[in-house]
């Protein structure tokens, strides 16, 4: 949980349970976790359980979201194979979708 998440979700955390009057003990007694995971959460530990990470944030309206990465290094990911593959065999899910780029297949007058 690198790059400035930790420390976002530590500090988001923490202000929804302000937000909402809960002691540490009263969020983790709703969330079925225990005191100290929240306190672990709130102080940014680095290596949680996803899936209490995620009874916590539940209990909280929270939740949370993945997205894909913008940087060059994840675009050249998502458009050439792997070098060992030929492209034939990369299975659909991983190769890019043809016709499918922004503008492209909307009906038009």
């Amino acid at each position: 949980m690198a790059n400035g998440f930790t420390p976002q979700l530590a500090a988001t955390v923490r202000a929804r349970r302000a937000d909402l009057r809960l002691s540490q003990q009263d969020l983790a007694d709703m969330a079925g976790v225990s005191e100290r995971f929240v306190r672990f959460v709130e102080q940014g530990k680095e290596s949680l359980r996803l899936d209490t990470l995620l009874a916590l944030l539940d209990t909280l309206g929270l939740e949370l979201q993945l997205g894909t990465r913008t940087s060059a290094a994840a675009r050249a990911l998502v458009t050439q194979p792997p070098s060992d593959v030929p492209p034939s065999d990369v299975p659909p899910s991983a190769a890019p979708l043809e016709g499918n780029e922004p503008g492209e297949g909307e009906n038009r007058p």
